[in-house]
C-alpha cells in the first residue's frame, strides 16, 4: 500500500488524478482539501499528523464524511521525501494487521502492537484492517 505524502499546497495541482490515499505534511487549509478533492476525484483516505488534526475545522471533516473520504491522524515516520514520494506499508505488515484482525484481537490492541513494531499510526493500522486494499 503506498500513501502519496504531499509536503505543500503548491504540489497539489501535480497531483496524479488516481491518487487514493494521502498524507499532508503541512497545515492543510479547507480551500486545501477542497483543491486535493478536486484533483484527486478517487480519494478515499487523508492522513494528518496529531497536530494538525486538533486544529482543522470541523467544516471539513464533515464535508469529508459526506464524501466518503476517512481523515486518519498519524505520521510518516522516517520517510524521506527526497528519495521517495510515496510512503509504503509493506505487503508483509498488511498481512499481519490483517491476519490479527481476523483472529478476533481488539483493534486497539492490534493497533497498538502493529504501532510499535512497522512504525504506523494506530488509525491507519486500523484503516488496513477494515478495508480491502490490495498494494
Amino acid at each position: 500500500m503506498r500513501l502519496r505524502v504531499v509536503s505543500a499546497r503548491n504540489e497539489i495541482p501535480n497531483l496524479n488524478p488516481n491518487e487514493k490515499m494521502i498524507h499532508l505534511a503541512f497545515r492543510a487549509s479547507n480551500v486545501d482539501f477542497l483543491n486535493l478533492m478536486q484533483r484527486c476525484p478517487r480519494l478515499r483516505m487523508i492522513q494528518v499528523p496529531p497536530s494538525y488534526k486538533k486544529t482543522m475545522s470541523n467544516a471539513i471533516q464533515v464535508f469529508l464524511d459526506m464524501q466518503g473520504i476517512e481523515m486518519l491522524e498519524g505520521d510518516v515516520w522516517g520517510h524521506r521525501k527526497d528519495l521517495d514520494e510515496y510512503f509504503t506499508v509493506e505487503d508483509n505488515t498488511m498481512e499481519e494487521i490483517r491476519s490479527l484482525a481476523a483472529s478476533g484481537a481488539n483493534m486497539d490492541d492490534v493497533a497498538g502492537q502493529m504501532q510499535k513494531k512497522a512504525r504506523l499510526g494506530s488509525d491507519l493500522v486500523k484503516y488496513i484492517a477494515k478495508t480491502k486494499i490490495t498494494s
